[in-house]
Parts: structure tokens; C-alpha cells; sequence
């Protein structure tokens, strides 16, 4: 879907703190399911980032271009042994789950995990669809921690859990990394020194600590913004349909009315 407010906020917020400490603002494109995110959509983000008058640094990394990457990290914990093939449906992932993860999402109950590795390769080689999961207690052992992440805005350490997460999915057959493994091997490859994310996700860091300390790769800065949200108190969302930067263009909203709106004023 196309951008709304939300990432406005979000991207004009960061631009301005990579102003204020000297730094350089980056763009990059996730996305790695790429079914649902084509090009039509990665240049109409880049149009709509450009209309609020962002510039960003060169060349924008784009994710589905280095799968080759994410793919040689998976690799390194696969020869650990620290991540399994697992063949469950969602449906009996919640059959059997016994929680819940921090995002409400049933834990995965570990079925596959002691798995024959012959079963499993029979299953791999006849293509039969399944994920990557991290065995959280083997990772644990590796990386014992304590793991933390520090905050720049408020210069303190906050604890991080990972277990809370049970073991979580770091790669599909059809999708060849996730979310969690790209960002943090995307981070480390260009040298990302702070981040910044909406607090939506500030308890995914929690897995990002862990797979940096595993990969042995340099921990960011964070921070994690609130979230423009509804008048009904739901965050801004594209599965919702909340109204896009494209939309407000259309009905003669200009640049400077969506900085004032998202309360970064006239500046970028």
C-alpha cells in the first residue's frame, strides 16, 4: 500500500535527528515478499518521500537484491545448529500453543524441533512448504547475555528478553529471510550507528540484540517514536486503509500541511 501520515512522521523524524547529530539519513526498501511489494509501489514511496521535500543518502539499499546475504547469516547459525526446519500450519501452532508472544501471536510449541534431520531433509527435498526457526534455548546457551539495547534519546539501557519470543521464524521456503534477520544484517553491512522505529517494534529488539550477539555484529543505538494514531486510538495502518500521503496530495494537501500535521512544523 501506499505511505500515510504515519511514515511521514517517521521519516521526517528521522531525517531531523540525523540532521541535529551530523549524520546521514538512509532509505531502505524492505522487501523481502515480493509478491505483495512491487515496483509500482517502491517508486510511488520514493515520490511520496520526495514530495515532503526528503533527500537521503545514495544508493538506497533495496533488500530483495541481497537475499545472498541474509542467506550466508542463516548459514552460520544452521552449521551452529541453532535453527530447524518446521512444517506446522498456523492452525496447529494454535492448537497447541500455551502463550502468547509479545505481539499477541501464539508461541510455537516446538513441534519440529527435535525433529530426525532425516525426516526433515526428505521433507525439504520433496518440497514441502516450511519455515527456519530459531531454537531459542540453543541460541541462549550460545549467547547468554545479559542482553540489553540502549536507548539514544534517553541515554539508558533497557533489558532485552528474547526468550519471550520462543522460537521465532527467521526464514521461509517461498520468503528466504524475515523481517528480524534482513534489518540486522542490513545494519551491520552499512554501518548503521542509531536507529530509529515506531515503538511498535521496540519489542522486536529484543530478537535483534540476540541475533547481533550470535553473528557477533555491532550493536545500534535505538530509539522507538509513538505512533500517530486514529481518532478511535488505532495506530495509522496500509491493512487498515488509513487515508494516504498520495490521497492528501489529491484533495490539495501540500507538503508543508502534512509537516505541520505530523508536528515537525515547516523544517525537515
Amino acid at each position: 500500500g501506499r505511505l500515510h501520515l504515519g511514515h511521514a512522521y517517521s521519516a521526517l523524524l528521522n531525517a531531523r535527528l540525523a540532521r541535529e547529530m551530523g549524520g546521514r539519513f538512509l532509505l531502505r526498501i524492505e522487501d523481502i515478499d515480493t509478491i505483495r511489494c512491487t515496483e509500482e509501489l517502491t517508486q510511488a514511496c520514493l515520490d511520496d518521500l520526495a514530495w515532503l521535500g526528503l533527500e537521503w543518502g545514495k544508493p538506497v539499499r533495496i533488500q530483495s537484491q541481497h537475499f545472498m546475504d541474509y542467506n550466508l547469516a542463516l548459514e552460520r547459525l544452521k552449521q551452529r545448529g541453532l535453527i530447524y526446519p518446521c512444517f506446522c500450519s498456523r492452525n496447529h501452532i494454535k492448537q497447541h500453543s500455551s502463550g502468547t508472544d509479545p505481539e499477541g501471536a501464539p508461541l510455537y510449541p516446538g513441534t519440529c524441533r527435535s525433529l530426525a534431520p532425516t525426516e526433515a531433509s526428505t521433507r525439504i527435498a520433496a518440497g514441502e512448504a516450511h519455515s527456519w526457526r530459531l531454537d531459542m534455548e540453543s541460541a541462549l546457551l550460545c549467547a547468554p547475555g545479559p542482553h540489553y539495547y540502549t536507548r539514544f534519546d534517553t541515554g539508558t539501557d533497557v533489558s532485552a528478553n528474547p526468550a519471550r519470543w520462543g522460537d521465532v521464524i527467521l526464514a521461509r521456503k517461498e520468503t528466504p529471510t524475515s523481517y528480524h534477520l534482513s534489518v540486522v544484517v542490513d545494519d551491520a553491512l552499512q554501518g548503521i550507528t542509531h536507529v530509529v522505529r515506531g515503538e511498535d517494534l521496540e519489542a522486536a529488539t529484543d530478537i535483534h540484540v540476540l541475533l547481533q550477539a550470535l553473528l557477533e555484529l555491532q550493536k545500534p543505538l535505538y530509539m522507538h517514536h509513538t505512533l500517530l494514531r486514529e481518532t478511535d486510538g488505532e495506530k495509522l495502518a496500509k491493512s487498515t486503509r488509513s487515508e494516504s500521503l498520495d490521497a492528501l496530495r489529491a484533495r490539495g494537501v501540500t507538503a508543508e500541511q502534512v509537516r505541520e500535521m505530523v508536528g515537525c512544523g515547516g523544517q525537515i
